[in-house]
């Protein structure tokens, strides 16, 4: 029973020491761990913020070149036709968008839909404006419609797609 004891008074202390320095340890690596976080989440924000704010840029650039009056005004020819300018704005606006798809993985999936409807409502007011023309209709003709139709509009899809852009870009700064 003595030997017992005895066992005990040296395993007990020297159980307790192990038990204290695996907690010493665990907790060293613990914060060396979030440590390494920390500074690898300093170092991908060096990174990202750049290609993200670039991003942003490129998507602000995209709606505003595709705003009816700026469109119309870039691709306008006073020789084409109604159809000529038509397919020339559709062409444009399809373009631009497809230049810009990939800028949608930096972006919430809510920013991205508004720029993808600011899109289609551009198409949209285009296919509105040419319905009412005349097969013979000249393509400045149909700039006055779009420009009209785009002054009636009450729901402007591509000045909340460009809000959406701006605060998410805001809220990194």
């Amino acid at each position: 029973m003595d030997y017992i004891a005895d066992l005990l008074k040296i395993i007990l202390p020297a159980g307790l020491v192990i038990y204290g320095m695996y907690l010493t340890i665990m907790s060293f690596l613990k914060k060396d761990r979030e440590k390494m976080l920390v500074e690898l989440k300093s170092q991908n924000t060096q990174t990202i913020l750049p290609i993200r704010l670039q991003a942003g840029e490129r998507l602000c650039l995209l709606l505003e070149r595709i705003m009816p009056n700026n469109l119309v005004r870039r691709v306008n020819n006073p020789d084409y036709s109604a159809r000529d300018l038509y397919s020339v704005l559709l062409h444009e606006v399809r373009e631009e968008f497809n230049h810009n798809l990939s800028q949608q993985v930096y972006f919430s999936d809510e920013t991205w839909e508004s720029v993808r409807r600011a899109s289609e409502s551009v198409i949209t007011l285009t296919n509105t404006a040419m319905q009412d023309m005349s097969p013979e209709a000249r393509g400045i003709d149909l700039a006055k419609k779009i420009f009209q139709l785009s002054l009636d509009q009450k729901n402007d899809a591509i000045q909340q797609a460009l809000k959406n852009v701006k605060d998410e870009i805001r809220i990194f700064f």
